[in-house]
C-alpha cells in the first residue's frame, strides 16, 4: 500500500515516512491542522498527485477532555466537535466523492473513521469525547448503508484505551484531573494490536465495525440491552467522587 501521512508535527511525519521507505514502501507526507478550511482537501489532492486515485482513507484526529457537563465552556465544546467530528466527517465526504467519480470495480474504496469503543456510552465526566465518538459512529453507520450498493466500504474503528499520547494529553487538558473511567493500564492495547486490525480490514475490504477486544464489545453490548443497569452503576460510581469544583 502506498501511504499518505498527515498531521501536524512535521518532525514526526519525517521519521515515519523513513521507517515506512526503509522497509521497501512507498510514503510521503504532508504537514496540517484538519480543522482549517480546506486542509482536508488538500490531502486529498496531495495524495493523488502523488500516487494517483485514493482508494483507502483513515480518519483518525482526535483528542479528549475531561469535564462534567456543566464544566465545559462554549470555545471547548465547539473545538473539540470541530476537530474529533466536524473534520472527520468532511474528510470521509470527500473521500467517498472522489471514489465515486473516479474509481472502477465493484469496489471503488475504504474509508475508515477512528471511533472508540465508548461510542456505544454515554461516559460521565467524558461526555464530549464520547459524544464525538457516537457520531462518528452513527454517521459511519449511515453511509455505510447508503453507499454499499455503490462500492464504497465504510468502516469505524473502536479501540479500547491504547498506549499512545492521548492519556498525556487529556491530563493537560484536564489540568490533570482524571474521574471518567479508564482502562487499566495493565490493559491497555499497544498502537500495533489497533494499525493490524486495521489493515487486516484494508485487505479484504468490507464495511463493519472493528473491534480490538471482544470482552469490551460484549460488556458494551450488554449495557446497551440493559439500560437501568448501566445507568445504576454509572450513577453510584459517579456518588463516590468528590464534588468538582465550579
Amino acid at each position: 500500500m502506498n501511504v499518505v501521512l498527515a498531521a501536524r508535527r512535521e518532525d514526526r511525519l519525517r521519521d515515519a515516512v523513513e521507517q515506512i521507505r526503509a522497509s521497501g514502501g512507498r510514503a510521503d507526507s504532508i504537514a496540517l491542522d484538519v480543522t482549517g478550511s480546506g486542509e482536508n482537501q488538500r490531502l486529498i489532492d496531495f495524495s493523488c498527485e502523488k500516487f494517483g486515485t485514493l482508494f483507502a482513507v483513515f480518519s483518525n484526529a482526535g483528542y479528549g477532555i475531561e469535564r462534567q457537563v456543566l464544566q465545559y465552556t462554549d470555545a471547548e465544546l465547539e473545538q473539540i466537535f470541530r476537530t474529533n467530528f466536524w473534520s472527520s466527517l468532511e474528510l470521509m465526504k470527500l473521500s467517498a466523492a472522489h471514489m465515486l467519480a473516479h474509481n472502477p470495480g465493484p469496489v471503488k474504496g475504504h474509508i475508515l473513521a477512528c471511533s472508540s469503543c465508548v461510542s456505544k456510552i454515554g461516559l460521565p465526566n467524558f461526555a464530549a469525547y464520547s459524544g464525538t465518538k457516537s457520531l462518528q459512529d452513527h454517521f459511519g453507520r449511515a453511509m455505510r448503508a447508503e453507499l454499499d450498493s455503490q462500492g464504497v466500504c465504510v468502516s469505524t474503528v473502536h479501540p479500547i484505551g491504547t498506549r499512545t499520547e492521548f492519556f498525556e494529553n487529556v491530563s493537560t487538558l484536564s489540568s490533570g484531573q482524571r474521574t471518567s473511567i479508564q482502562t487499566p493500564d495493565r490493559l491497555k492495547q499497544s498502537p500495533d494490536v489497533v494499525a493490524n486490525a486495521i489493515v487486516k480490514r484494508l485487505r479484504r475490504p468490507h464495511g463493519g465495525e472493528v473491534w480490538t477486544s471482544f470482552p469490551v464489545r460484549f460488556a458494551l453490548a450488554a449495557s446497551t440491552l440493559f439500560p437501568g443497569l448501566t445507568d445504576a452503576m454509572l450513577r453510584r460510581r459517579q456518588r463516590s467522587l468528590p464534588t468538582p469544583k465550579r
